[in-house]
């Protein structure tokens, strides 16, 4: 049995854990709670290299979805980010 590369697996996990926020099969709460369950089981299971996978992952894609908002709008992506991350 092969296994994917870890950057498939870990853009897996990042379209898992989009679906648990995402979903309107449930609610918020329920939402955060399997993101957290998906967080642990890559922590038992993958350790900190699993978690630092998941998380260049999930920046990298983070960072794509603004990029092309930033796009459409016409907008510098950094000025975007600075809107929707300032304190």
């Amino acid at each position: 049995m092969s296994h994917p590369p870890p950057e498939a697996h870990s853009r897996r996990n990042v379209l898992e854990a989009m679906r648990a926020l995402l979903s309107d099969d449930h609610s918020y709460e329920r939402g955060l709670a399997v993101l957290r369950d998906l967080v642990d089981q890559i922590a038992r299971d993958e350790g900190a290299a699993g978690l630092c996978d998941f998380t260049v992952a999930l920046s990298l894609g983070l960072a794509e979805a603004l990029q092309r908002i930033a796009h459409e709008q016409d907008l510098p992506t950094a000025d975007l980010a600075e809107v929707w991350f300032a304190d």
